[in-house]
């Protein structure tokens, strides 16, 4: 083999994925959310290696260009951490489904020794606006009796780029703080009123380890994967909860009571007393009509993903669909079918 035919070999392996398919393997594409990134290699690799003629390939692209590419109809599935909205679902012409898969939560990082913090919704979102300037401030003091707070000014950190776990900490300030709502709102990407701005989490995560006094958010998977300090969150219980999968997976199970048949919810502030409220559910963005071959391949995943997937994700940090919303999901699955 000469040293062209040898470059074209090499070029065509690294197109496939290094993978050799058979006649009449099913590749899928597929592209979004950044935050379930890690679960989703892990299951798209078992996957394949119980159904070897089925390679299904991801790009982690952030949650607005999944939404983008299912839009453009680039990809055979997408994934966002943000449910579409009313005009995303008409501008894709419809026929989208969300299947929740995973979830996690978004945590409040802070860079002060020796300080357990707590904090309520109004005072993040105060904090976040600029309105709460210092660390002893009389708000914060109240939320933590006791507790050593400087005399030193809060440096604010937040995401520079448009991200899901934005639109999950924004959604949150959203529901308990009416000036946040009216002033800001929520989105994967807002007008932040102050701060420092740091790419992706840990852009974010970066900025607060070398800021001392700072506060900023990230990923719960994240903080804990680098031992980065986060705080308590009341609840709307009015009990304060750290984030962890319990906590986490409790804030679905609250919400399945009232879950809409097309899984586009909001889990943050939920109800119940062990629920962490900055909590949220990401979904893969499934086209119900596609190729046959397709359509029989994705329900086929997508059943295995919610019987022998969701037991891999707590050791990976994620917290697994609780039994109301999988036992909902499972007969959701009955819509994907063949476009012809």
């Amino acid at each position: 083999m000469n040293i062209r035919k040898i470059a074209a070999a090499i070029l065509v392996a690294a197109m496939s994925g290094g993978a050799a398919f058979a006649e009449g393997a099913i590749a899928l594409n597929g592209a979004g959310a950044t935050f379930p990134y890690p679960i989703y290699s892990k299951w798209f690799d078992k996957y394949h290696e119980a159904h070897p003629d089925v390679q299904i390939n991801y790009q982690s692209i952030g949650s607005g260009g999944g939404i983008r590419q299912v839009t453009e109809k680039t990809v055979d599935f997408g994934a966002t951490d943000g449910p579409m909205s009313d005009e995303q679902l008409a501008k894709a012409g419809g026929g989208v489904l969300h299947i929740p898969t995973v979830l996690g939560g978004v945590v409040p990082i802070y860079n002060v020794p020796g300080v357990d913090l707590k904090l309520s919704g109004p005072v993040l979102a105060d904090i976040f606006q600029g309105k709460i300037k210092a660390w002893n401030d009389a708000a914060l003091k109240a939320l933590n009796p006791g507790a050593a707070l400087p005399d030193a000014p809060i440096t604010v950190v937040h995401r520079s780029d448009g991200s899901g776990t934005s639109f999950c900490f924004t959604d949150y300030l959203s529901k308990v703080s009416p000036e946040w709502l009216k002033a800001v709102g929520k989105g994967t990407a807002v007008s932040w009123p102050v701060g420092l701005g740091g790419k992706g989490n840990e852009g974010v995560a970066g900025l607060v380890k070398q800021t001392p006094n700072s506060i900023g958010y990230v990923e719960l998977i994240y903080a804990k994967q680098n031992n980065i300090e986060y705080a308590a969150v009341r609840n709307k219980a009015g009990k304060f909860v750290k984030a962890d999968l319990d906590s986490v997976t409790a804030a679905a199970a609250g919400a399945a009571k009232n879950m809409p048949k097309d899984f586009r919810v909001s889990i943050t502030d939920a109800a119940g007393e062990k629920t962490y409220p900055i909590s949220t559910f990401t979904w893969l963005l499934i086209f119900e009509k596609s190729d046959a071959a397709k359509a029989k391949t994705v329900k086929d995943f997508l059943g295995w993903m919610l019987k022998e997937g969701q037991p891999m994700a707590p050791a990976l940090g994620y917290a697994p669909l609780p039994p109301q919303v999988k036992s909902q999901v499972e007969k959701t699955l009955g819509k994907i079918r063949p476009s012809a």
